[in-house]
């Protein structure tokens, strides 16, 4: 059986007990104090006055209760069936929604009129899932074909630098092997991370108490020679800042922020600062820089994969244009946020939010 016909005997039911009970209540409270016989009771100077008895109500009220009744499972019957049609047709567009959905149209919205009770919030929840899920189809695809389009790059390089070398046989062997190497190293970078991505994404790590704080020390340290060679000074500071996930994670969250911010700056002169700080409830990674002025609208872009907010930077530590895109699927991975922001002076300014980590127990 269907629910709506379930709902209906459900209701019909419901009204046919209220009714067999209402009839047990004369049976029981009313006939109870009727003589079992009719009694014809003398009167002075006129006829006797007749009582019936409990056998002649009972006839006499029997067929219109079976009536009553009989009248109250038809309206129960089909009151029950337009009732329970009220009360389902919302469950009806639901599920319509749900197969247009598992046909692959995502673009559908059940938007579902009305006051809010139980069905509405199941309503604007399928529509908020689907809305997440069109975004993320949306980004996949994009994401899918930036990152064929990217790695098509160094493979026709290679093969036009192999056709050059193959039609002219005086060819330096040694620049056409060192042309190679890098044009290869970019696809090793690029491919690799490509899976840090896929990782972080997945959150396939495990968790341990991590300090934001040494992380950033330890990203500035690394990369202090190579600031050190494009005239950057490289500035950490802050508190401890205690979370909670994958050290190696977000120590490649800290290194990406503080390589694109040495990358994407002054030509000389510039500087990078690194602070960390716990602030109410969150560990708090912010990483500034100076540089050229940027649109908003185009910061806003900025963690898409394959998204640069300048002219292509070339040399060796170019990138793949996935820096930003890895720090917000981390972020992302540890239920955190990440903000950027124009500075008003030139450069740019990130915010990584991460939940704090619990306060250690003393035992």
């Amino acid at each position: 059986m269907s629910v709506r016909l379930k709902l209906t005997l459900s209701y019909a039911g419901f009204l046919m007990v209220a009714g067999f009970l209402l009839v047990a209540v004369v049976l029981v409270f009313l006939l109870r104090y009727v003589p079992d016989e009719a009694v014809t009771v003398a009167a002075p100077g006129g006829p006797g006055l007749f009582i019936p008895g409990r056998s002649d109500l009972w006839r006499a009220f029997a067929p219109k209760a079976a009536l009553a009744l009989a009248f109250l499972l038809v309206l129960g019957l089909a009151g029950g069936w337009v009732l329970a049609g009220r009360m389902l047709a919302p469950l009806e567009r639901i599920t319509d929604a749900t197969r247009a959905a598992g046909g692959g149209s995502l673009s559908h919205r059940i938007a579902l009129p009305g006051r809010r009770d139980e069905f509405r919030d199941l309503a604007d929840a399928f529509d908020t899932m689907l809305a997440r899920l069109e975004a993320h189809v949306a980004e996949q695809r994009r994401f899918a074909a930036n990152a064929s389009h990217e790695l098509r790059t160094p493979l026709a390089t290679t093969q036009a630098l192999l056709d050059v070398a193959r039609q002219d046989p005086t060819h330096d062997p040694d620049e056409l092997v060192e042309r190679l190497h890098a044009v290869n190293a970019r696809a090793i970078d690029l491919t690799e991370a490509l899976l840090l991505l896929s990782r972080a994404d997945q959150r396939s790590f495990t968790r341990e108490r991590v300090d934001l704080s040494l992380l950033a020390e330890e990203a500035a340290e690394t990369l202090l020679p190579f600031a050190e060679k494009r005239g950057v000074s490289l500035e950490t500071s802050g508190d401890i800042t205690p979370t909670v996930g994958s050290r190696a994670l977000l120590l490649q969250m800290t290194t990406n922020l503080v390589h694109n911010a040495i990358v994407h700056n002054l030509p000389s002169g510039g500087s990078v600062r690194v602070r960390t700080a716990a602030l109410k409830g969150s560990a708090v990674l912010t990483v500034e820089n100076t540089g050229e002025a940027l649109d908003p609208r185009v910061v806003a872009t900025l963690t898409e994969p394959f998204q640069r907010g300048t002219a292509r930077v070339h040399g060796d530590q170019a990138g793949v244009g996935l820096g930003l895109a890895i720090v917000e699927s981390i972020v992302r991975a540890h239920d955190g946020h990440v903000a950027l922001m124009p500075r008003a002076g030139g450069g740019l300014r990130v915010v990584v939010r991460l939940p704090a980590a619990p306060p250690r127990t003393d035992r």
